[in-house]
């Protein structure tokens, strides 16, 4: 199906586009390729970006867009706060939407996003682009373009994808995030203190859903042999709280698994409670090593060089984006069954690939 004709022309050189991404974090770094684009093919146009508190950090520094707006999904708020005050400032998020008269909305989401439109329409937004489903027609979404459910493109690429309707074709480039320099500087000093000239590994544990979490004790034998082998220093990283904790699960008790099983080796524990410090610290890495994730998209958003464990969640959509990594998924896709040595033949892999440089 060939794409609609926009409304947009080519003297509008100012348009006001609003890009619409609620999901999880890996899902809004791989549209920063799309803002990207936006910002190359409209210098000086508007571009505003509206997601969630959760996802927030991504776009924090990122010069191709001109403001975020964000809020607070209800399943997110913090303890304490009513339901109530959640849909309140989420009505005001939506007043300063409408004062900004933009003339376009994006929904960038491959599929048809019934709430993105919900909220495009409440913006006030004159035209809405986005996915439909094949065969229907979505009220208020008037630039729609067909999805394929059966795609194997990256999403990345089916993001991207949207922008034929602006006229807007070719490849998507790399995702970008922008770590926070005060925020880098903590983790640094430690890291420096553990020595320096030598690769810093990036081990990142947390996963969410259960067939994409390692053992803890397959984490320490791999991190053994990468800090034996190649002379690394590790920094360990997880989202911090209790495994049981109904909004925000943590993995204190399995970083503290993992820490008691590498004793003696050169591993820093830094939990990170926000995403700002985990795009700061993934930063500082020379490699990483994580599960499929928003860590794994951070890092190659990163350019950062990756060990990646796939589960059930499918490489060809979601395998990092533009940047050197060596993918490893058991044929039952249940990380369970992935052994330490497998990993360990994987980051030699990588490190080839990619050959450790000393920074200046």
């Amino acid at each position: 199906m060939s794409a609609p004709t926009s409304p947009l022309q080519p003297h509008d050189r100012h348009p006001r586009i609003l890009v619409i991404r609620r999901d999880n974090i890996g899902d809004l770094v791989c549209t920063t390729p799309l803002l990207a684009a936006l910002r190359a093919r409209y210098p000086s146009g508007h571009v505003a970006a509206l997601v969630n508190t959760y996802n927030r950090a991504v776009l924090d520094g990122n010069p191709d867009v001109d403001v975020v707006y964000a809020y607070e999904k209800g399943k997110h708020r913090s303890a304490g706060r009513s339901v109530v005050s959640v849909y309140a400032d989420r009505a005001r998020v939506i007043l300063a939407l409408r004062r900004e008269k933009f003339d376009y909305a994006i929904l960038a989401t491959p599929g048809f996003a019934a709430q993105a439109l919900r909220f495009a329409r409440l913006a006030g937004a004159r035209h809405v682009l986005g996915y439909a489903d094949p065969g229907r027609t979505h009220s208020g979404l008037d630039i729609a373009l067909s999805y394929d459910s059966a795609s194997k493109a990256h999403e990345v690429e089916q993001v991207f994808g949207l922008l034929k309707a602006l006229g807007i074709d070719g490849a998507p480039p790399a995702a970008r995030v922008f770590p926070d320099p005060d925020l880098r500087e903590e983790p640094r000093q430690a890291l420096s203190r553990m020595g320096s000239g030598t690769p810093v590994v990036g081990v990142h544990i947390s996963a969410r859903r259960k067939n994409q979490q390692w053992p803890a004790e397959r984490f320490a034998g791999l991190i053994r042999a990468v800090a034996e082998h190649h002379g690394a220093r590790i920094l360990l990283l997880w989202s911090p709280g209790d495994v049981v904790n109904p909004m925000h699960p943590g993995d204190d008790d399995k970083a503290q698994a993992v820490v008691q099983l590498c004793r003696g080796l050169p591993l820093l524990a830094w939990p990170t409670r926000a995403l700002s410090g985990l795009i700061a610290a993934l930063s500082l890495c020379d490699y990483v090593v994580c599960a499929d994730g928003g860590a794994m998209h951070l890092a190659a958003a990163l350019q950062k060089p990756i060990l990646c464990f796939f589960g059930d969640s499918p490489p060809e959509r979601w395998r990092p984006w533009m940047t050197t990594h060596e993918m490893l998924r058991p044929p039952s896709r249940d990380l369970g069954d992935l052994g330490a040595e497998e990993a360990v033949a994987g980051f030699g892999r990588l490190i080839r690939a990619a050959p450790f440089s000393p920074h200046a």
